[in-house]
């Protein structure tokens, strides 16, 4: 129902033939003075709880605006959600052939993914295709997106994802499995084909490669450690006590002991603790017994065994390392660099590696050891297995100088440029003039001596060998003078 409220004067110019109720139409089309009615719509029946619901604006045209001045709103577009489409939008419109997402698509498939496919068994119902569930985790690392369910999400409301995915939306299980089942061997594989691809590109070169590394923490508890050292000094009190308690059966009860001899305890086990306490329980039955040491057998029966075979799990867990996490066995603790706070505290971390060529990264490593030094070696065989072969230069600081690092690369003809981390120090004056460095002492090949400051030749007297923790083996030659 609709009624008029009021009438709106309007000066107009150019009117339409129609023109409105009160003013004739005319050949001029124009109309100096006009009243335009203000319809109001109107709920209800006449009379009777009428309230207006709408109210519809005067018309206004373009002699209106220019005269009286824009008028407000008149520019803003209306949103039609419900209006129906004759052709439907294609994805491929609303991606900008800049974006990343381009990128990402062209490059997996490019590449060689038969590893990944060669894990389906086949049969049964179908299922997302390994490429498509690749390209959205590699498209949402590169957004920063991680959880699975962020992923999903994306999947239904970002345009880039369901363009990817060509508007399949897998959930945040199946992404979740792809990504820790079916890609927890194969990464390695795909990263190298990705590699491989720019090489052939131009792009980089895997001949020469920049390493270093950096630690990054795990997302564990930093207060959940366990020492190596710790563990040590426990399995040695226990020993310390068994054998106490052993000595003090065996001096006063020495002849009902059933092994006079005190037993080996080198290493010390749950079952020999078992054992051995035992044995002195059944001596000491009916007894006068020093209250002490009834309480320590006592304790040392219900806790020690226990507490030993815990020690025997955590060293399995650990080892070589001295150290790791309860929440993430698999991470060590290491000392940061200090942050703005300077808390330089050991936190649990991985010590990555990684080979860098023309700001491209061509190979990478996660390793335990809380040193670079220990590293380098694993990491150019890592290189060897993706590539085929070792590669021609490698440049590295001087965390990475060893003699087992030197003679690797030399072995393997590398051309190495790493530092040791004497050289900028011996590179300064007052290094160069303290005569009585045994680095600046004259050394003789032929003769194989040195000679010291006071003219004196040091003769070799002799070598000796030591093993590094890796299991290296050095050769130290031993220098002494004759009159000294």
């Amino acid at each position: 129902m609709f009624q008029i409220v009021s009438y709106h004067p309007v000066i107009e110019l150019g009117v339409t033939k129609d023109g409105f109720d009160g003013c004739p139409s005319s050949e001029s089309d124009s109309c100096l003075s006009l009243f335009v009615p203000r319809i109001v719509l109107i709920r209800g029946r006449r009379g009777v709880n009428q309230r207006p619901i709408h109210d519809f604006p005067p018309p206004v045209s373009p002699v209106n605006r220019g005269f009286f001045g824009p008028y407000p709103g008149d520019s803003l577009m209306e949103v039609e959600r419900k209006q129906a489409m004759l052709l439907p939008p294609s994805l491929d419109e609303m991606v900008s052939a800049n974006d990343p997402v381009m990128v990402v698509d062209r490059v997996i498939d490019q590449i060689d993914i038969r590893p990944l496919i060669s894990t389906y068994k086949g049969g049964g119902s179908s299922g997302y295709h390994p490429k498509m569930l690749l390209k959205v985790i590699v498209y949402a690392y590169w957004r920063n997106i991680y959880p699975s369910r962020k992923m999903e999400e994306s999947l239904k409301e970002n345009i880039c994802f369901m363009w990817l995915s060509g508007m399949n939306i897998p959930d945040h299980n199946t992404i979740n499995r792809f990504r820790g089942k079916r890609l927890e061997d194969k990464l390695k594989d795909v990263f190298t084909s990705v590699v491989l691809l720019l090489a052939e590109e131009g792009l980089l070169s895997i001949r020469e490669v920049y390493i270093d590394g950096t630690k990054v923490e795990a997302n564990a508890n930093r207060y959940t450690f366990v020492w190596g050292k710790s563990i040590a000094t426990q399995k040695q009190k226990i020993k310390t006590q068994l054998e106490s308690l052993w000595s003090y059966a065996q001096n006063i009860y020495h002849t009902e002991l059933s092994e006079p001899e005190t037993p080996d305890f080198t290493e010390v086990s749950a079952e020999k603790v078992e054992e051995t306490i035992r044995q002195i329980n059944q001596v000491l039955k009916d007894k006068e017994v020093d209250p002490e040491v009834k309480k320590k057998l006592d304790y040392g029966a219900k806790h020690w065994p226990e507490n030993l075979r815990k020690y025997e799990q955590q060293q399995e867990i650990m080892g070589g390392r001295n150290s790791f996490s309860r929440t993430d066995p698999d991470a060590t603790f290491m000392r940061t660099k200090e942050d703005h706070m300077k808390n330089g505290q050991l936190k649990p971390c991985y010590n990555w590696q990684f080979s860098t060529n023309n700001q491209f990264v061509v190979n990478y490593t996660v390793t335990q050891t809380t040193t670079d030094t220990t590293t380098l070696i694993e990491h150019l065989e890592s290189h060897k297995d993706q590539y085929g072969s070792y590669p021609e230069t490698a440049t590295a600081d001087s965390g990475y100088r060893s003699e087992e690092n030197y003679q690797f690369i030399e072995e393997n003809q590398i051309e190495g440029f790493i530092k040791f981390n004497y050289f900028h120090k011996e590179q300064t004056r007052k290094f160069k003039d303290d005569i009585f460095r045994r680095e600046n002492h004259y050394y003789n090949p032929d003769l194989d001596c040195f000679y010291c400051p006071m003219g004196q030749k040091m003769q070799n007297i002799g070598q000796g060998k030591r093993k590094t923790s890796t299991g290296f083996e050095q050769t130290v030659s031993h220098y002494q003078a004759q009159n000294c």
